[in-house]
């Protein structure tokens, strides 16, 4: 039989995914000292995963691919004006990013890229922090 998380359950998994996107995107001033760039790109789009799932788990919804986070997210925060198309875009472009540096050949990131997603990572993570912290004062 598969335990039911409570609602405290719910809050601290959040949390948790919540201080790993924060911790994710702290790595990528090092990464990028270092000329790691595909990496980098990488943690861009696991900061802005990780701030996903942690508003998705707060709000109990729950998906088992990386495909359904970025559907579901478009679907419960996007369309409804919660997060700003810009930052939907921005996860999907770090998700497309993402893709291509895993599973395709010859990919190689520049610190241009990692210049021009690094903000926008930060908004996508910031909307999300604000989503959260304004659930968790209702």
């Amino acid at each position: 039989m598969k335990n039911e998380l409570t609602n405290e359950n719910y809050d601290a998994l959040s949390k948790y995914r919540q201080e790993r996107a924060h911790e994710t995107l702290a790595e990528i001033p090092f990464l990028c000292e270092k000329g790691f760039y595909n990496t980098a790109t990488n943690r861009l789009y696991y900061a802005c995963y990780y701030a996903a799932v942690a508003l998705l788990t707060k709000y109990q919804i729950s998906t088992s691919t990386h495909a359904g986070v970025k559907t579901l997210l478009g679907l419960h925060f996007v369309s409804k004006g919660l997060i700003t198309k810009e930052s939907g875009r921005a996860f999907s472009n770090l998700y497309d990013c993402r893709q291509r540096g895993d599973y395709e050949e010859f990919v190689y990131s520049t610190r241009e890229e990692i210049d021009e997603l690094y903000p926008k990572a930060q908004r996508f993570i910031e909307e999300v922090d604000a989503l959260i912290d304004n659930d968790s004062n209702n």
